[in-house]
């Protein structure tokens, strides 16, 4: 099976410095950090700005990315999500009734669930088991190998699920299985200053949380600009359920990319020792940000992991990782349009 897909790898201006004003000269985005220009890019160049803390968006540059489709994102210093602006809903309405409809059918909304469910499990799985062939420790080695046979029979449970609630049962409990095992991810020797016992969201309560919460807001970022580019509602999802100012399909969406990208970036970089307590602090409440320049690491390197290539199962080519959100989302609207029988996730090999 082949699908035509001409698709450039727009970049994403990520703004982090205080005091940083952000304006439109001539067609091009003029940074300035402090009364001085540090940076121009062209619009045509960008398909979305996410701003981190207190910088500043002109008028005009506001109004000239609503006018070109490009999103502006606003994330606290910590990186939470806290607004996206964007301009008129553009895209297919027949797409998007064809959406609507599958939300609405328990059945076809129970199958998409599955697929998506199974590509997390399937890539969570895989990291488990790579781990465990990397491993040095026997018992770390042993419960790796064990916990992912145990995700490999939630996958075999899938199928025969009857409703949503009971797929969501089945991703929420692998979910569980896999974090309990994350912290032997982690080099022994790192674990005391990244100790990692249970994943906690709102709001993080360690640095492993907190790195892991800033690269899901990230991609969470990506898959609803991928979303929107094919003409899907991003809010409207299947697994997730909707609530106001949730993008749900965008949070569907991003599961399967959650170990093969967030998890594994956040590995590196802690078991490379290019992140350090240092760069972690903890606020009142007990919620933990990342602080400094390792946004701008982290970021780094997620762009560097976004231009390396992999053979997606699907289309047979090498395509970049930075690619994949966009080609899961036009193989969705495929599905929804009864083009493609099943939606297909994608399994990193």
């Amino acid at each position: 099976m082949t699908l035509n897909i001409s698709y450039s790898l727009l970049n994403t201006l990520y703004v982090f410095a205080e005091a940083t004003w952000l304006h439109l000269d001539n067609d091009t985005v003029r940074v300035e950090v402090e009364r001085e220009t540090k940076l121009r890019v062209p619009l045509h160049h960008l398909c979305s700005i996410v701003v981190h803390g207190d910088a500043l968006i002109s008028p005009a540059l506001l109004a000239r990315a609503m006018e070109r489709g490009i999103g502006v994102v606003y994330l606290s210093r910590g990186g939470k999500f806290l607004a996206r602006v964007e301009g008129a809903m553009s895209g297919n309405v027949h797409l998007r009734l064809a959406q609507f409809a599958a939300h609405t059918d328990p059945t076809r909304a129970r199958q998409i669930a599955i697929q998506m469910v199974a590509g997390k499990i399937r890539n969570s799985r895989n990291l488990l088991l790579r781990s465990a062939r990397d491993s040095s420790v026997t018992d770390e080695c042993a419960a790796l190998a064990n916990a992912a046979q145990h995700l490999s029979a939630s996958l075999r449970t899938l199928p025969s699920r009857a409703d949503l609630d009971a797929v969501r049962g089945v991703e929420g409990d692998a979910a569980r299985v896999y974090f309990a095992q994350f912290e032997h991810l982690i080099k022994p020797e790192l674990r005391a200053r990244f100790a990692f016992d249970v994943r906690t969201r709102r709001p993080p309560r360690n640095a492993v949380n907190a790195l892991l919460s800033y690269l899901y807001a990230v991609l969470t970022h990506d898959c609803r600009s991928a979303l929107e580019s094919v003409g899907l509602d991003p809010q409207l999802g299947f697994l997730h359920a909707p609530r106001p100012g949730r993008p749900a399909l965008a949070l569907d969406l991003m599961e399967e990319f959650r170990a093969i990208l967030a998890d594994r970036i956040a590995l590196t970089l802690i078991n490379r020792g290019q992140l350090s307590a240092r760069d972690f602090r903890e606020s009142t409440g007990g919620a933990v940000e990342m602080i400094g320049d390792a946004r701008k690491l982290v970021l780094g390197y997620l762009q560097e992991r976004k231009r390396e290539t992999v053979r997606h199962p699907i289309l047979n080519a090498e395509v970049p990782f930075g690619l994949l959100p966009q080609i899961q989302a036009r193989l969705l609207a495929r599905h929804l349009r009864g083009e493609l029988e099943f939606y297909p996730p994608f399994l990193l090999r």
